[in-house]
Parts: structure tokens; C-alpha cells; sequence
């Protein structure tokens, strides 16, 4: 049975992302900080006979996460998809524009954003590396690609993980293991700026498993309307 490990579960596009795969026989492992949370989804995801369990971890404590993913990868008997999208809480991210930038204030988003996504790498690309194949899938929004003012610190540490993702996947070339970076150029449900495009999570969660599946030789997709 193959297995999608999903870091930073949440009720919307995670929950949409474990029913695409699971839909394909795929097992999940739901990761983030709220047991409760999580066994909700696992719970949601049964009653769509998807098989699923809940890992609970912070993407800034570096062991936790870690270790989540080995405990997940001991339960589904690997990880052959992984999947990075967690999404900070608006009392725990600080949005700055570039002048009112103070280091710090990236700092954290760096380490959020690229320094988990590489924790969560180095935890399950030796074991794809060995067999031959495997996925790496990294999220983020479009402002990794073209950065708006409001939010550069988060734009500066989304960019970071995006041009790591793409040397990623040209380290990665030939050997079996995809690596790709997803950028999503609209609110997804609901949008809170007037006029912004959205789209629902379900129309967004193909997109990966197109690159999973069809398109691993591609390095990026950006999601628009």
C-alpha cells in the first residue's frame, strides 16, 4: 500500500490533498500541532473509506517533526509522498512590508517555512533515494514568485523555499524521486481582499497529483484563475 504523508493537515486544502490520493488507494498520514484536529480529519477521511492516522507535530520543533514522520513511516510501512503546506496562525505570524522588515521578523518564517520543509525532507528521501522512487511536493503562496509588498517577510521565506524546491528537483533528476513547488495565486475558499480570486480546495489538490503522477518532470506549478 502507498502512503502520502501530508505536513500541515488542515481542513482545506490537506483534507482535499489526503482525498485526491486516498482516492487512489493512497494511506495518509495527517501531520500538524492539534491531536484533536487531526483525529477529526482521520475521522472525516474514514467515513470516505480512506485509511488515515493523525502524527501531531510542530514544524518548528525539529525532532517532533522528525519524528512524526518515522513513526508514519514505521505504521503505513514507508512514505512514498510528501507533501509541505503547514500554515501559521495569525498570532504567531507577524506581516511586514520590506522596509519594515526587522530580521526577526523573516527569521521566523524561515524557519516555518524552508528549515521545516528541509526537516521534513532529510526525514524521508533516504528511504525514496534507496528505492528508486518518490515524492516531494512543497507549497506556497504565488508571492514566492512574484512578491507583494504587504507580506515580505513571508514572500522572502516562501522565494527561499521555492528556489531550494527547484534545485531540488534538478539534484534529484534522473534519480527516480520527484521534487516539485506548488504556488497558489488564489484564496482558497473564501477571499478576504475585495476583487482576489479563490478557488475551492478540491478544484486545487489535482494539481498534485498530476505532478505525482504525469508531470515529474516539472519543477513548479503555479495554481491561478
Amino acid at each position: 500500500m502507498t502512503s502520502i504523508a501530508i505536513v500541515g493537515a488542515g481542513p482545506q486544502l490537506g483534507l482535499a490533498i489526503a482525498r485526491t490520493f486516498g482516492s487512489h488507494g493512497f494511506d495518509v498520514a495527517l501531520i500538524s500541532r492539534d491531536r484533536d484536529k487531526l483525529d477529526t480529519l482521520a475521522a472525516q477521511l474514514s467515513e470516505d473509506g480512506i485509511t488515515a492516522a493523525a502524527f501531531p507535530a510542530d514544524v518548528l520543533d525539529r525532532e517532533s517533526l522528525t519524528r512524526a514522520l518515522d513513526d508514519a513511516a514505521a505504521h503505513f510501512g514507508g512514505i512514498d509522498v510528501l507533501e509541505y503546506s503547514p500554515v501559521g496562525t495569525l498570532g504567531s505570524t507577524t506581516l511586514t512590508t520590506p522596509a519594515d522588515s526587522e530580521p526577526a521578523h523573516i527569521q521566523h518564517e524561515i524557519e516555518f517555512q524552508l528549515y521545516g520543509a528541509v526537516t521534513a525532507t532529510r526525514a524521508v528521501l533516504p528511504a525514496m533515494r534507496q528505492a528508486g522512487t518518490g515524492t516531494l511536493l512543497y507549497t506556497t503562496g504565488a508571492g514566492s514568485v512574484a512578491p507583494v509588498p504587504q507580506v515580505a517577510n513571508v514572500n522572502a521565506a516562501a522565494a527561499a523555499l521555492r528556489n531550494w524546491v527547484v534545485n531540488l528537483h534538478k539534484e534529484l533528476d534522473g534519480t527516480g524521486v520527484q521534487a516539485a513547488h506548488v504556488g497558489i495565486d488564489v484564496s482558497i475558499g473564501t477571499s478576504v481582499i475585495p476583487d482576489f480570486p479563490t478557488a475551492q480546495p478540491e478544484e486545487i489538490s489535482p494539481v498534485y497529483w498530476d505532478l505525482h503522477s504525469t508531470r515529474r518532470d516539472q519543477a513548479e506549478l503555479v495554481f491561478s484563475r
